[in-house]
């Protein structure tokens, strides 16, 4: 069963390959992650991977968007659209993902963030899949500070696309530096965080 639906025995193979997939490669690097290292994670047979994939690029770009999209909508956007004061939102929404989640590991980054990376450069298909993961946090917290300018709770002069783009370029930033220093850094960034988002209320 996935999200309440039950699966076909293909769909359920399919589903299976990807977050098997997710898995290997945010540990291992895409690049670095071959197709039999997916096989073998999985038990399926290579007549079966190449049955739902014509290739490793079409199984990643559907793991970007069948896997991390709904994975990042569920911990970094619908968190922001709690009712609360729109720098709490943001602030519990990062410090959540970074401390308290344990679909992230401090050693290995951020999934998106590799991937971007990894591959953006490299490949237009992957720079489309991986813009539309970044899009939607940018335009969710575009809105978030948005509402909060029109109920009083963020300084009117506030430029919101600016500050958008300056709250997920630290947080990736953190998520990389992560993988050097671990948890501590984050704790380091979330106090510098809390006093940017004190500052623009």
């Amino acid at each position: 069963m996935l999200n309440g639906k039950f699966l076909k025995k293909g769909e359920y193979t399919r589903h299976t390959i990807l977050e098997k997939a997710f898995e290997i490669s945010y540990k291992k690097g895409y690049q670095s992650t071959s197709v039999d290292d997916i096989i073998a994670l999985t038990s399926v047979s290579k007549g079966s991977f190449f049955y739902h994939f014509k290739n490793k690029d079409e199984m990643g770009l559907a793991m970007i968007n069948e896997i991390m999209y709904p994975g990042m909508y569920k911990a970094l956007v619908i968190p922001l659209n709690e009712n609360k004061p729109a720098t709490q939102s943001i602030y519990d929404m990062i410090k959540s993902i970074l401390i308290e989640d344990p679909a992230f590991d401090p050693r290995y980054g951020c999934p998106a963030v590799n991937i971007i990376e990894e591959m953006a450069p490299l490949n237009t298909s992957f720079n489309k899949a991986l813009s539309r993961l970044i899009d939607e946090m940018q335009n969710t917290l575009e809105e978030v500070l948005t509402r909060g300018k029109k109920a009083g709770q963020i300084c009117k002069e506030l430029n919101v696309k600016e500050s958008s783009v300056f709250i997920i370029t630290s947080y990736m930033g953190i998520r990389n530096l992560g993988k050097l220093y671990g948890v501590d850094c984050y704790q380091v960034y979330l106090k510098e965080l809390k006093r940017y988002l004190s500052s623009i209320e």
